[in-house]
């Protein structure tokens, strides 16, 4: 698996940016500097001119790849879910049992992000971190349908129709897969931020881990 992924380039929504970052060496730096510094200070502190500032060049080079700040969250956030989906696909794909499948599934995208060493310019890590906190922004704006037209979402969309199809697969009768794969991808998220932020909101902990919740909430809804 390492070996294939060294070689996967993470196709993004080419509207997210105005030249493909992943084309030049500046553009490496950019992705990998703004996820360092929207970790570091945030989203809403995050402004093109810091990022010039840390990476020693002008800001108007970045808006040769970036319209603005809200593109590259829809970019960073579409890379992490081309990234996730990757892992979910090699994790699932040779497994025939629908329970099992379903079961390998929700522990891909609720356990902890590890480094990719087949990505040296992306923390993923941090990056996750960003999407806990972070990733509503990117859909919480007046122009979401818009953007949904264009297909900004797709890739997120893709992996709640994929965790669907798992859950049918295991119960055919369920009549809410769609509600409840993105219960789950969503809720995921949501669980590790009430972990960071609001602890006594949620029963998740060092010892009870968002794979053990949601497994037991999915499997339990059906009945299997």
């Amino acid at each position: 698996m390492k070996h294939l992924m060294q070689a996967i380039k993470i196709e993004v929504n080419h509207k997210t940016y105005v030249k493909d970052p992943e084309s030049s060496d500046l553009g490496r730096r950019i992705v990998e500097h703004s996820i360092l510094m929207i970790h570091e200070i945030g989203f809403d502190s995050f402004t093109f001119k810091k990022l010039g500032v840390k990476i020693g060049s002008n800001e108007s080079s970045i808006y040769r790849y970036f319209e603005n700040k809200h593109k590259m969250l829809l970019y960073l956030a579409s890379w992490y879910w081309g990234w996730q989906e990757y892992q979910f696909v090699f994790a699932t794909n040779s497994i025939s049992d629908p329970s099992e499948k379903l079961r390998q599934a929700i522990n891909v995208i609720s356990k902890p992000v590890v480094l990719d060493a087949s990505f040296s310019h992306i923390n993923e890590v941090l990056l996750n971190d960003i999407i806990i906190n972070e990733y509503s922004k990117s859909y919480l704006t007046k122009e979401v349908d818009t953007e949904n037209k264009e297909g900004y979402f797709e890739i997120y969309k893709r992996m709640v129709l994929r965790i669907s199809d798992m859950i049918q697969g295991v119960d055919p009768d369920y009549p809410y897969p769609s509600s409840l794969a993105s219960t789950v991808l969503e809720g995921c998220l949501h669980q590790y931020f009430l972990k960071q932020h609001f602890p006594s909101l949620t029963n998740c902990n060092e010892k009870v881990t968002p794979t053990e919740y949601f497994t037991h909430l999915v499997f339990n809804s059906l009945n299997k």
